[in-house]
């Protein structure tokens, strides 16, 4: 008769560990959509508050810091620090996300750099 409290007690645990997972999942998206998204205003406008390249420094630095809290949340997990697998794996991912959206964005100012100096003047 155990049993059955212990499975109840297990799946409540698995489901608050969803939830928790779903709550830094949402974000991690929505950290990686401000990280493309800094000069686009509430209403979508562009807002010409700060340069490009302020923008692309910030960026740049947030994809930096989450790659900094991913490492540390990794070597927590490996030195048994209290650091659970989800964590570590969410940050993970974090990183990962932010630092394919750079990759693209460069990938992309390369392009049009590339399709400037191809056109004839």
């Amino acid at each position: 008769m155990s049993v059955i409290p212990n499975i109840q007690a297990a799946a409540q645990s698995l489901s608050s560990k969803t939830m928790d997972i779903s709550a830094q999942a949402a974000e991690a998206m929505q950290s990686a959509s401000g990280i493309a998204g800094n000069a686009l205003g509430a209403s979508g406008n562009p807002s010409y508050a700060m340069p490009f390249s302020g923008v692309l420094r910030e960026a740049v630095a947030k994809t930096q810091a989450l790659d900094t809290q991913a490492t540390s949340a990794v070597d927590g997990l490996l030195s048994g620090q209290g650091v659970d697998v989800h964590t570590a794996m969410i940050a993970t991912e974090k990183s990962d996300l932010a630092f394919e959206m750079m990759l693209s964005l460069r990938n992309k100012a390369v392009g049009a750099y590339e399709q400037l100096m191809g056109m004839q003047f």
